[in-house]
């Protein structure tokens, strides 16, 4: 079973997605531009682009346990990975 399967349900009962009060009219002294404030940005992606791929679920867990044998990130096993690709088409492997 995929550690994501209820997240689908989640998402429907989520707070967020239910509608919000109608204002009154009445001015308390906030204005919306200070409640609603922009989520702050990770700095870890800035520069970086994701590249997403399906995989079978055999293939997932593969992955996942190689990482987890070595102690290393999906991420940094991934790269890699695509370092040896890179090698063997002859490119210049990059390894961020």
């Amino acid at each position: 079973m995929s550690r994501f399967a209820n997240l689908a349900d989640k998402t429907k009962a989520s707070p967020k997605s239910q509608p919000q009060p109608a204002a009154t009219g009445i001015d308390d002294g906030i204005t919306a531009s200070s409640t609603s404030t922009a989520p702050p940005s990770s700095n870890s992606r800035t520069g970086r682009k994701a590249i997403a791929a399906y995989f079978s679920p055999e293939m997932s867990l593969a992955m996942h346990v190689c990482a987890r044998k070595y102690g290393l990130s999906l991420q940094e096993l991934m790269t890699e990975a695509f370092d040896d690709v890179l090698r063997k088409y002859g490119q210049s492997p990059v390894g961020d």
